[in-house]
C-alpha cells in the first residue's frame, strides 16, 4: 500500500450533491483539518491534499467566478 493510499483509508469521501452521474466530478473528505481531493473515476489514483484555510480560499474563489475560462 503506498503512502498516499495509507493517509486516505478510511476517509468518508463525497461528491457535490448536484453533481451528475457521468464521472466527470471530484470527491473530497476532510481529515484532522486537511481536505483531500480525488477523481471519482480513478478513486485509486493520485490524491491531492490541501490544508483547510488554502481550500476556503479556493471555494471562496471559485464562488466568485475568479477561476472561470472567460475571466483567465
Amino acid at each position: 500500500m503506498s503512502l498516499n493510499n495509507l493517509k486516505t483509508s478510511g476517509l468518508q469521501w463525497r461528491k457535490a450533491r448536484r453533481s451528475v452521474n457521468n464521472g466527470a466530478c471530484v470527491e473530497v473528505a476532510p481529515s484532522n483539518g486537511q481536505i483531500f481531493v480525488r477523481d471519482s473515476k480513478d478513486q485509486d489514483g493520485h490524491v491531492m491534499e490541501y490544508t483547510g484555510p488554502s481550500w476556503r480560499a479556493f471555494i471562496t474563489s471559485a464562488k466568485v467566478g475568479r477561476f472561470d475560462l472567460d475571466r483567465l
